[in-house]
């Protein structure tokens, strides 16, 4: 009796209400997210023979992937990748949406917001096309410096390069870059700034003691932001790097796809989730240390 009483107030509780609200998204999100990673998994744990994948689980395709050099080049080579477009865009980044945060009027910082958010507008597909016409061999770039008389031929260095690649990358998540830092900008409570200035501290030693380290958790915010889709991305490496330097997300794709390997394409696409993972903890991490920091 006393079961079905429990059972009968639980069901009428706030609990069973929000559960019956977010079961439908739960599933949902089951169905979409959490079903295609345990196939991947399964994948990565398979042997991937020529008639199929086999029966039985073995690790073989991790060793390789963790140990072949060519696997090892290509992901170091997206790390570094990542890590510099993140690096760059987050350096750009924060000087703009510092300069919205504290030296634009009130009512005229939603028409700033909105232009950043402009590139937003168009297809990021269509947006590394117009980088390609920009930086391509005959391109905006070597065309007028070619009709400046500033150089013979067409730079090469600015084609099918890294060096492309990162600026085009840094270009295209630059918004995701500026809003997080912008909002964390907002939360900065302005007495804080002025209470620094009449201690007798610079601007310059207040923004680096006060206004960068209250800033942190919306830099860490966009470091992540700009981190975590830099590293799997693939369009940019076959466009603007036209195929010649490929990236881990590259080398996905052609697992799967075109050598139809579906279990090496899985172990790598587990392994570099896996990388991922452990450099977003460690950024979370460092959130929490500094919002502990600023509750102190």
């Amino acid at each position: 009796m006393d079961n079905g009483s429990s059972k009968g107030r639980f069901w009428n509780s706030e609990a069973a209400s929000g559960l019956t609200l977010i079961s439908p998204p739960a599933i949902y999100a089951i169905l979409l997210l959490a079903a295609p990673l345990v196939t991947v998994v399964v994948y990565s744990l398979m042997v991937d023979a020529k008639a199929g994948l086999s029966a039985g689980l073995t690790f073989g395709n991790y060793i390789e992937v963790w140990t072949g050099r060519i696997y090892q080049a290509i992901m170091l080579r997206s790390l570094w990748v990542a890590a510099a477009v993140t690096l760059i865009t987050v350096l750009l980044a924060y000087p703009v949406a510092y300069f919205v945060s504290f030296h634009v009027a009130q009512d005229k910082k939603s028409l700033w917001l909105f232009l950043i958010t402009i590139p937003f507008w168009t297809s990021y597909l269509i947006r590394v096309f117009l980088w390609k016409v920009i930086l391509g061999y005959n391109g905006v770039i070597n065309s007028g410096l070619m009709g400046l008389g500033l150089i013979d031929e067409p730079l090469t260095v600015i084609n099918y390069s890294i060096g492309s690649m990162i600026m085009t990358l840094a270009h295209a998540y630059a918004p995701f870059a500026i809003l997080p830092i912008f909002v964390s900008l907002e939360k900065i409570d302005r007495s804080f700034l002025e209470a620094g200035q009449d201690l007798g501290e610079s601007k310059f030693m207040t923004f680096l003691r006060v206004t960068l380290p209250l800033s942190m958790p919306g830099v860490i915010a966009a470091v992540l932001i700009v981190f975590i889709p830099t590293i799997g991305d693939y369009v940019t490496p076959d466009l603007i790097g036209g195929g010649k330097i490929p990236m881990i997300a590259n080398m996905i794709e052609g697992k799967m796809l075109k050598q139809n390997d579906k279990a090496m394409g899985s172990a790598l696409a587990m392994t570099a989730m896996l990388i991922v993972a452990i450099v977003s903890l460690i950024f979370l991490m460092l959130n929490k240390r500094f919002l502990k920091g600023q509750s102190r």
